[in-house]
């Protein structure tokens, strides 16, 4: 579950996350799960078009999510952009408060983290922000950020 293994086995880590992410096929599940790739897009403290398209785009396609229904990954994502287009901090809390919704389903809350460090990894570079913003996600969901080499 550490970074390093997740970089050197990203299509493996992704191929076990999509089964992962099957078990727990739920509307609280995937709006933490869209909630905290909003948070990463977002983590230099605004989401512009690319973010947005990049980010949807791998919605659409991602075998995580794949389970759900895109509208309303697309509608739960969009949301979370408003949120911080309106205001950043207003948007980084709900976002997190939506995250939290799984906080003490320690098998979900795995997996978010593990989906958004794959986000945060998926062009290359997992910088800093990036980083930081996944750390306060696994403290939202009462994880300690080390366990993830955060």
């Amino acid at each position: 579950m550490a970074l390093n293994w997740l970089k050197e086995n990203i299509t493996k880590a992704r191929e076990n996350l999509a089964v992962e992410v099957a078990k727990f096929k739920n509307r609280d599940f995937m709006e933490a799960v869209v909630s905290g790739c909003a948070l990463v897009a977002a983590a230099d403290g605004t989401v512009d078009a690319s973010e947005k398209q990049k980010m949807a785009a791998f919605l659409e396609r991602s075998d995580e999510l794949k389970h759900f229904d895109i509208r309303q990954v697309i509608e739960v994502f969009n949301k979370a952009v408003g949120d911080f287009e309106f205001d950043h901090e207003i948007g980084k809390a709900n976002a997190l408060q939506t995250v939290g919704k799984v906080r003490g389903k320690e098998d979900q809350a795995r997996v978010i983290v593990r989906v958004v460090c794959a986000i945060g990894a998926a062009d290359g570079d997992f910088d800093d922000n990036e980083k930081a913003m996944v750390r306060d996600i696994t403290r939202e969901l009462g994880l300690k950020p080390e366990e993830f080499d955060l």
